[in-house]
C-alpha cells in the first residue's frame, strides 16, 4: 500500500484494489469520527429508479449478516456514541462519531452496514413506507419543496435535478433485486473512500481496516468518474400554485465543481451578498423594504458542476416587489463587483467560517474526505487562508460578471397564484 504524510498528524493510503483511507490525528480530544463514503449516490440514478441509492442507505440499516437492526442502533449509542448516514448527489456517506477506545467497534460496524447488509425483501415494504412519509414531510414544507422544484427546473434532463429521495412511483417500482444490484456494482471497494479524525494513529487505524477486509481483492469496477454533464436552464421563470401563507422563492445558476481555483471568490461574494445580517439582501430586502423575515444566499459544490441561489419567503402581494429588489442587487454585483473594503471584509468573514468550521472531529473527516471525493488537491489550512487572502478585486469581478447578473437565474416560485 502507499501511504504518504500530507501534515502534521495527516495520512493518506492508497490500497492495490483502489480504496482511499484519510486520517488525521486531533490529540486535544477523547473522541474520532469515521466515516466511510460510497462514490455512489442520486447523481448516477436513471429516472425510472430515481431515489434508490437513498432507499439503499436506508436498508442497510434494516440488519447486516452480524447484526439485527436494533444492535445497530444500540451498540455504539449504549456507549454514548452515534451512527449516521446520507445520501447526495454524488456519494453516500456512512458515519460513527465515538469515543476514542470505540474506534475498532466503529469500523466493524460501518464495515458492516456498507459491506454486510442483508437487503432483505421482507423489510423493504416498511422502509419504503418510512420514505414515502419522507417525501410527504417534504410536500408539507414549502420552504423544502420549493428547492427540489428548482433543481428540477434548472437540470430537467440530469441526475442533479432528481429528488434524491425519489418519487412514490419510483419507489414502488424497486425491488429488492435492484437495491442488491445496486450494492454489488456501486459499494465495492474500490469506489469507497474511508476517512477519519480524532484522538486515533493512522498505523493501528489501517490494522483494524485490514482485519475489516478492507484491502482484499476488490472485486468489481474502478472508482466511479465524475458524471456527464448536460447544459443548465438559464433565464427561465416557473411558476407552481400552491396555498400557502407564503410565496417561497428560490433563483439560482449553475456554477463549477468544487476543486476550481474561482470558489473562492464565489464563496466571498456568495458572503456578501446573502451569507448574513450584514449581507446586501439581508440590508434591503428585509432592513430597509422590510419584505421577508429569511432572505439568504447559498452555494453547493458538486464533483461535475455547482450551484449558487438565493432564497426568500414572502407574502404572495409583495412577491413581484422582491424578485424586482433582488434582481437589482443580482445586477448591481454583477455590474460593479466588490470595492476594496467589501473584499477585506469578505476575505475575513470566509476565513473565520473556515477556521470555526473545523473545531469537531466530524468536519475534520468531511474535510479529509472531500478533498479525495471532489478529485481536489490536499492543502493545509494555512494554504487554502492564504488562498483567500490573495482573491483580488479583478478576481470577484470575473466571477461576479458571470454568474450574479439576474437574466441568468433561474426562478422558481412556490405559493398562491
Amino acid at each position: 500500500m502507499d501511504t504518504v504524510r500530507l501534515d502534521e498528524g495527516l495520512f493518506r493510503t492508497t490500497a492495490p484494489n483502489g480504496v482511499v483511507v484519510l486520517s488525521e490525528r486531533l490529540p486535544g480530544v477523547r473522541s474520532a469520527a469515521v466515516g466511510v463514503y460510497v462514490r455512489t449516490a442520486s447523481a448516477h440514478e436513471v429516472t425510472g429508479q430515481m431515489g434508490i441509492s437513498h432507499l439503499l442507505e436506508h436498508m442497510v440499516f434494516k440488519g447486516t449478516e452480524r447484526r439485527t437492526s436494533r444492535q445497530l442502533a444500540l451498540e455504539l449509542e449504549v456507549r454514548g456514541g452515534g451512527l449516521d448516514a446520507f445520501t447526495g448527489r454524488d456519494y453516500t456517506s456512512y458515519q460513527a462519531h465515538v469515543l476514542d477506545e470505540d474506534v475498532p467497534l466503529a469500523a466493524d460496524i460501518l464495515t458492516d452496514l456498507v459491506r454486510r447488509p442483508l437487503l432483505r425483501d421482507a423489510d423493504l415494504e416498511s422502509e419504503r413506507n418510512v420514505i414515502l412519509e419522507e417525501i410527504n414531510g417534504v410536500a408539507d414544507t414549502p420552504d423544502d419543496l420549493v428547492f427540489e422544484l428548482h433543481a428540477a427546473a434548472m437540470w430537467p434532463e440530469h441526475p442533479y435535478g432528481f429528488s434524491i429521495l425519489g418519487t412514490p412511483e419510483t419507489l414502488g417500482s424497486i425491488s429488492a433485486a435492484d437495491l442488491q444490484r445496486l450494492h454489488r456494482d456501486g459499494y465495492h471497494r474500490g469506489n469507497c473512500v474511508i476517512a477519519a479524525a480524532g484522538n486515533l494513529e493512522h498505523g493501528p487505524l489501517l490494522d483494524t481496516l485490514v482485519r475489516e477486509g478492507w484491502f482484499e481483492e476488490n472485486g468489481g469496477s474502478p472508482a466511479r468518474p465524475p458524471v456527464g454533464m448536460t447544459p443548465a436552464a438559464r433565464g427561465e421563470c416557473r411558476n407552481e400554485p400552491r396555498d400557502t401563507a407564503q410565496t417561497h422563492i428560490v433563483f439560482g445558476t449553475d456554477t463549477f465543481p468544487l476543486r476550481d481555483p474561482r470558489r473562492f471568490p464565489l464563496a466571498i461574494l456568495t458572503n456578501v451578498f446573502g451569507g448574513g445580517m450584514s449581507s446586501r439582501l439581508f440590508q434591503r430586502v428585509r432592513e430597509e423594504l422590510g419584505l421577508a423575515y429569511a432572505v439568504f444566499a447559498y452555494k453547493h459544490f458538486y464533483q461535475s458542476s455547482g450551484q449558487l441561489g438565493v432564497y426568500i419567503g414572502t407574502q404572495p402581494g409583495t412577491a413581484d416587489e422582491a424578485v424586482e429588489a433582488i434582481g437589482a442587487e443580482y445586477d448591481r454585483l454583477a455590474r460593479e463587483g466588490l470595492p476594496a473594503d467589501e473584499l477585506a471584509d469578505g476575505k475575513r468573514q470566509l476565513k473565520g467560517q473556515v477556521m470555526l468550521s473545523l473545531e469537531s472531529p466530524a468536519a475534520r473527516m468531511g474535510r479529509l474526505a472531500g478533498f479525495e471525493l471532489h478529485d481536489d488537491e490536499y492543502r493545509p489550512l494555512d494554504a487554502m487562508l492564504a488562498e483567500i487572502d490573495a482573491v483580488t478585486q479583478a478576481d470577484v469581478a470575473a466571477v461576479a460578471g458571470e454568474f450574479f447578473p439576474s437574466a441568468r437565474q433561474t426562478v422558481m416560485r412556490l405559493g398562491p397564484k
